[in-house]
């Protein structure tokens, strides 16, 4: 059915609200912003206004997973385990990653085939924290935590950091929250002391919090309550 019928048949809007929609481009089909009253929608098409899902598709999943060492933040890889090897779950394909860990980073991760669900955990625009436990081969002083709050400036992407927050924790340890996911950021926010991370572990993202009781390489379905956080 096209999406402008699709939408009229709704007892929530008229022809005239629906061009309107399609315009501003507030509609969205699997994922994608449409303006074309002619975009199909299908049976199992996933159909949403703003924030207001109007049409499941299939059903949305959301899923916690300790990531382990050594295991590639991907969908698939010829030559590495990924974490959706980990899962065993059907249509595993439908799922992708919302904020992605080094290869030897591990910790909390989420996966879930909920496009805007991930985008809002993810866009810096959200600003929503994502704490980390760092260990580090030298020495941590109290400049570093005033130097992250200041914001770092990164060449490469002729950008500055938005602020983050340290708490030293011991003299090679501290926890880390920052707001963005910049390539390698927390790496190379220590790299600018010259000090190597040896140990990096996402702790929490948002509201959301790394289950205590799962193992490296065990997950677990998040639960209503947990999804509604976001």
């Amino acid at each position: 059915m096209r999406v402008d019928r699709f939408l009229s048949n709704l007892p929530c809007f008229n022809r005239q609200q629906v061009r309107l929609l399609l315009v501003e481009r507030r509609v969205r089909i699997d994922g994608q912003t449409v303006n074309d009253p002619h975009a199909q929608v299908r049976e199992f098409s996933r159909v949403e206004v703003d924030d207001q899902l109007l049409q499941a598709g299939r059903p949305t999943r959301y899923f916690m997973l300790h990531k382990p060492s050594g295991c590639v933040s991907a969908t698939r890889d010829p030559q590495h385990r990924t974490v959706l090897d980990c899962l065993e779950e059907p249509d595993k394909e439908d799922l992708h990653i919302a904020g992605r860990l080094d290869y030897n980073t591990t910790g909390l991760m989420l996966i879930t085939n909920d496009g805007a669900w991930s985008r809002r955990l993810t866009q810096p625009q959200t600003k929503l924290p994502k704490v980390y436990y760092v260990e580090t081969e030298q020495a941590i002083t109290d400049e570093y935590a005033e130097v992250f709050a200041r914001g770092l400036y990164f060449a490469f992407e002729n950008l500055t950091t938005l602020p983050a927050q340290l708490e030293l924790l011991g003299p090679r340890s501290a926890r880390l929250s920052i707001v963005e996911g910049r390539y390698h950021q927390v790496k190379r926010m220590f790299g600018h002391f010259n000090n190597k991370v040896l140990r990096l572990h996402r702790e929490r993202m948002g509201p959301l919090l790394l289950d205590a009781l799962l193992e490296p390489g065990q997950y677990r379905a998040l639960s209503p309550e947990e999804v509604r956080l976001v």
